[in-house]
């Protein structure tokens, strides 16, 4: 109970409010700006091999349409390179950045990666817990496994995803918890979507997250600078096959590997750790949603699609089809372990469509609530799509609340719609314990994920929004109460191309004669 009353002061101590923002710097020290990457000083470096496999990215969700890959070496530098990999580099004048595969809030990359892999040619002929490093797509090996994993069998790969919270402190102060768990589900999907393309699986199982820090010598605090310790996130089985029936997590002894400090100096913000160590646990999961998605129309390859994901920085104003929107939101029935999120969706510029405010209710066994928790004063207007699923709630142009919302941000009404993913909130925690918090935030950012490849293969845009006025929108809608709460809004619509920008190559740095960082 203690913990849920620290996940409650956390929640609405970082709330954006029109007179008031979450606390943070208020500015760029840009001095301090953390290094996007991690690595870890005396780990062997073992380089991975550039893979070819790209099928159409509309087979991912047409089932057994895909060859299963075997696991190798190769498969697994495929499956990381187009979902935590480089996805370009950015230039202007002399600065220089990396984006990558999974999105991330302001680009500043807090989620790292750890795998455990069976014995691999190329690898180690033992079980051996591996840290990927994006900017040289490698595998550091921290440490070799006398034994064999107990479960783990030899025909998949256990990936753990953590988070650098100081990386997203950096600018956004104390609401930075929350953005480190979006990125953490934006890698979970991306992973699960480049899983897809090899023909695997993607589950997650549940684990206590301390004993994943346990695995990955994250408790090992002496190896990290104090100010930039990493917390465990989510326990991941990638495979041809399906999740093992039980699995026992080995123990990792002191490793003598270190990781590289990424800022010169830190600005405190103590109800990090509070909300953190109050936010560990196991997660066990909900009741799966039952919806499929419509196999979408034959598209691009899923390689071209996961490398040209991009947050948009504008939008143009323009129209998108009935049929894009519907297609849009189709996609996300694929995620059926998001059981808990909704969308208020803000209608703009769509076709066909009646401008105003809806709600997609995805999780059916949640109508009633919503009802109940929205104002009586909504028409609640059943749409021809989705099955019943979609509702007009009212008629109008909403773009200058979209905009308000959204932090004032121009986006949220430019765009063709925008939303906010409105979360069964206080009912998750009561049933799931504290570390629903993280996961709730994990759901939302896997959707954000998938809405973005979605967009980019209809040659469309997106941008997920941190930054929202949090009971502006439940005003907005009536609820008076934390049955239901907002944790991630989103926009998509076409995007306004930056020309003063040069895209380069995402592995070009690799290469003898280059000369980029």
């Amino acid at each position: 109970m203690k913990n849920l009353s620290t996940v409650l002061d956390y929640h609405n101590r970082t709330k954006h409010h029109s007179y008031r923002y979450a606390a943070s710097l208020g500015y760029m020290d840009w001095e301090t700006q953390p290094n996007p990457f991690r690595t870890y000083q005396g780990a062997p470096n073992i380089p991975l091999l550039f893979s070819h496999i790209d099928p159409p990215y509309h087979l991912l969700f047409e089932p057994d349409s895909l060859p299963k890959a075997p696991t190798c070496l190769e498969s697994l530098s495929h499956l990381l390179r187009y979902s935590l990999g480089l996805a370009a580099w950015k230039q202007q004048g002399d600065a220089s950045w990396a984006l990558r595969c999974n999105a991330s809030s302001g680009n500043l990359q807090p989620t790292e990666c750890y795998v455990i892999a069976p014995p691999t040619s190329g690898l180690s002929d033992f079980y051996t817990l591996t840290h990927y490093t994006p900017k040289t797509h490698a595998l550091e090996v921290l440490h070799t496994f006398e034994n064999a994993v107990e479960g783990m069998g030899e025909n998949g790969y256990l990936v753990i995803l953590s988070s650098v919270i100081w990386r997203e402190a950096w600018k956004y102060g104390e609401r930075c918890w929350r953005y480190c768990q979006l990125d953490a589900g934006h890698a979970q999907e991306a992973l699960r979507l480049s899983a897809k393309s090899l023909g695997w699986n993607s589950t997650q199982l549940g684990a206590d997250t301390l004993a994943l820090a346990k695995v990955c010598g994250l408790d090992q605090f002496e190896r990290f600078h104090p100010d930039e310790l990493e917390s465990p996130d989510m326990l991941l089985w990638i495979s041809p096959e399906d999740a093992p029936s039980s699995l026992v997590l080995p123990i990792t002894p002191k490793l003598s590997s270190v990781a590289n400090v990424l800022s010169p100096a830190h600005h405190p913000w103590p109800i990090l750790a509070v909300i953190d160590e109050a936010t560990q646990g196991t997660y066990q999961a909900s009741k799966p949603l039952t919806t499929k998605r419509t196999t979408p129309k034959p598209s691009k390859g899923s390689a071209e699609i996961f490398l040209k994901r991009r947050s948009a920085q504008a939008m143009d104003g323009s129209s998108i089809t009935k049929e894009q929107f519907v297609q849009l939101l189709d996609a996300c029935d694929d995620l059926h372990d998001t059981p808990n999120v909704h969308f208020v969706l803000f209608v703009h510029r769509v076709i066909g469509m009646e401008s105003g405010l809806y709600l997609f209710v995805r999780n059916t066994d949640e109508l009633s609530s919503l009802r109940e928790s929205l104002t009586p004063d909504f028409e609640w207007k059943p749409q021809d799509i989705f099955g019943g699923r979609l509702f007009l709630l009212r008629a109008g142009d909403y773009r200058g609340a979209a905009k308000m919302i959204s932090c004032n941000q121009d986006i949220a009404k430019d765009s063709a719609f925008s939303m906010g993913m409105l979360c069964r909130f206080a009912p998750t925690l009561e049933d799931h314990g504290s570390v629903a918090y993280k996961h709730l935030y994990h759901e939302c950012g896997a959707l954000g994920q998938m809405l973005y490849c979605e967009a980019t293969t209809i040659g469309l845009s997106a941008t997920g929004i941190g930054c929202f006025l949090d009971d502006e929108l439940h005003r907005l809608l009536g609820i008076t109460n934390e049955h239901y709460q907002s944790l991630y809004h989103f926009t998509i619509g076409r995007a306004i191309i930056d020309t003063r920008l040069v895209t380069l190559e995402p592995y070009a740095h690799l290469k003898p004669s280059s000369v980029h960082p």
